[in-house]
């Protein structure tokens, strides 16, 4: 996958998140390339702790740059099951590699069901493409 376009294996939100699905009940989560490249260089990132809930359109961290913090929005209802502790030593890793080594957390919800119609609402990479073209 290219580090810089939309995936077609991935889901968007119009807050700039992704959202890979990496299970019948997980997914992956992160800011999209466009949102990195929008807010400059990270210097900084907050995260929910293992274990907490987050809802969807909440605010569940920050992302802190040279030129301003954005909130990351929870994009569904889930439990988080894993943040990526790599960021704390290295949150420069949102701008070199959003899709991959830059990921921010892991959520897991309660059934499969629920997960495909959250997944549902979400944009695909055409859908994503159109509102961050021009």
């Amino acid at each position: 996958m290219s580090d810089t376009s939309p995936s077609a294996d991935l889901f968007y939100t119009p807050e700039h998140e992704w959202v890979q699905r990496i299970g019948p009940t997980a997914v992956r989560v992160g800011i999209t390339d466009y949102a990195q490249g929008q807010l400059g260089d990270v210097v900084f990132v907050q995260l929910p702790a293992v274990g907490d809930e987050v809802t969807v359109g909440s605010s569940m961290g920050e992302v802190e740059s040279t030129k301003s913090v954005s909130d990351v929005f929870a994009p569904l209802t889930a439990k988080v099951v894993a943040v990526n502790d790599d960021l704390d030593s290295g949150p420069e890793k949102v701008n070199s590699g959003p899709y991959t080594e830059g990921w921010l957390v892991e959520l897991e919800v309660e059934s499969a069901e629920s997960l495909d119609e959250s997944v549902s609402q979400m944009l695909d990479a055409a859908g994503y493409a159109e509102i961050t073209a021009g």
